[in-house]
């Protein structure tokens, strides 16, 4: 089991269980997608960002992009994915990154940080506020979300998606930590 989804030393908060959820359940998803041809990959299909990798990708820049808000500082992205996905390989490494990231955000953030308003420019327009934790609430339940479609997408392989449901990480992680 990776050390990082384990509880925190000190009583924890549920963003830090959220925070570890996720990363949990992008590794589980990742790992099986990992079984899939490049062409089982990238097969266009009838969803909103066409492919798998394609929707994988998108979770890593607008998890990005909200980092680039958390940071304060800018971003380069001009939508919320990119033209072109890398390979599933630099992509998995990046996103592993990323979710340690936001674990050890959650880890080291007051309860005033926490509530501190971010403010921001939505990449489609217009300006956005939201606090810490309303941004790593989004962050979770976006992953949560756009995991959905590739569950739904492995299902048209066939294969048949993992389970990453918020229950089995409590049951078989969180609570045997």
């Amino acid at each position: 089991m990776n050390p990082a989804l384990l509880k925190p030393t000190a009583i924890s908060n549920p963003v830090q269980m959220l925070t570890r959820y996720k990363a949990w359940a992008n590794g589980i998803i990742h790992e099986h997608v990992a079984e899939l041809s490049y062409e089982e990959l990238t097969q266009e299909r009838p969803t909103t960002f066409k492919n798998i990798l394609h929707t994988l990708n998108h979770i890593y820049v607008v998890e990005d992009i909200f980092r680039a808000h958390l940071e304060g500082r800018s971003h380069d992205y001009r939508a919320r994915n990119t033209e072109t996905s890398p390979p599933l390989a630099t992509l998995w490494q990046a996103a592993e990154v990323m979710d340690q990231w936001y674990i050890d955000l959650s880890d080291r953030l007051s309860h005033a940080e926490f509530s501190e308003v971010i403010e921001f420019e939505f990449v489609g327009g217009g300006k956005g506020a939201m606090s810490r934790l309303d941004i790593l609430h989004h962050i979770v339940n976006h992953a949560t979300y756009h995991r959905g479609f590739v569950g739904d997408m492995l299902n048209q392989v066939p294969l048949p998606p993992p389970a990453t449901d918020l229950p089995v990480f409590l049951r078989d992680v969180w609570n045997k930590s």
